[in-house]
């Protein structure tokens, strides 16, 4: 199992993953921290969906998160590209033969990829999350929006509650890319699927449906994020996005361990 999980790693440290992982994840919440601050007077909105947060609620001992955490969704969107292409190209390149010449265990290769990912996932979130205190600071500056309520243990409870809100999502995210991985065996199918369900088809079905997001993973994976809504609770977004998920799981785990190692 750590050997599965120190070539998976291996893996993951390659510059040209982890470098576009990092410009990828800088611009996301660079992006999101920007909008955010420079757009707090605008009657349009500055946050998801055309919400306008107010400089009042930025002002608040919660506001240092609310970038951070409203980054959550696109961060999980690159979760599930990196997840979904790293465990669909092992069958696109054959190197999964190689790696069952060394473990012939199916389910050891899959739990320690998975671990190994998950490890990636919170180098990730570290990254945003330090990336989007900073640039929050920056911005309340230029913005003149008051950061004295930022530095109370009620806001390092925020931040610290925000951080694993949004590492669990991320995650979850993640989880869902490699189970399309696994399922199509192709990088560019799972990914395709995987970023046109959750952008799309589920944000419009939500949108138009009522109460339809309750039973969306990927919907429920972003209130997770955010803690929880008016509407839906996080205790019944994480237990139930997390129960499509391991459903999923299990049953793409059977698939890996009962087909072909070719595409």
């Amino acid at each position: 199992m750590i050997n599965v999980i120190r070539a998976e790693l291996t893996k993951l440290r390659r510059p040209s993953l982890s470098i576009s992982t990092v410009v990828a994840v800088t611009f996301v919440t660079g992006l999101v921290t920007s909008l955010l601050f420079l757009l707090v007077d605008s009657p349009e909105g500055n946050g998801e969906r055309g919400t306008r947060i107010s400089r009042e609620v930025l002002e608040l001992s919660s506001g240092i998160s609310i970038s951070f955490k409203n980054s959550a969704g696109l961060l999980g969107i690159v979760a599930l590209c990196i997840f979904a292409a790293q465990t669909a190209q092992e069958y696109t390149y054959g190197t999964l033969r190689n790696l069952l010449v060394r473990q012939p265990s199916r389910m050891k290769i899959l739990v320690g990829k998975l671990i190994a990912m998950k490890m990636f996932a919170v180098v990730m979130v570290s990254i945003s999350a330090l990336l989007a205190l900073s640039l929050s600071y920056i911005f309340a500056g230029v913005m003149d929006v008051s950061t004295a309520a930022w530095s109370t243990p009620d806001a390092r409870s925020a931040v610290l509650r925000g951080f694993v809100n949004v590492l669990i999502a991320t995650i979850g995210f993640g989880i869902f890319g490699m189970i399309l991985g696994l399922l199509f065996r192709s990088p560019i199918t799972a990914i395709s699927i995987g970023v046109i369900w959750n952008l799309i088809i589920e944000g419009l079905l939500s949108v138009f449906i009522s109460n339809l997001s309750k039973y969306f993973p990927g919907q429920l994976l972003s209130v997770v994020a955010d803690g929880g809504t008016e509407k839906i609770s996080y205790k019944y977004a994480l237990l139930t996005s997390y129960s499509f998920l391991l459903a999923g799981l299990l049953i793409v785990a059977v698939l890996f361990k009962k087909r072909d190692v070719a595409n």
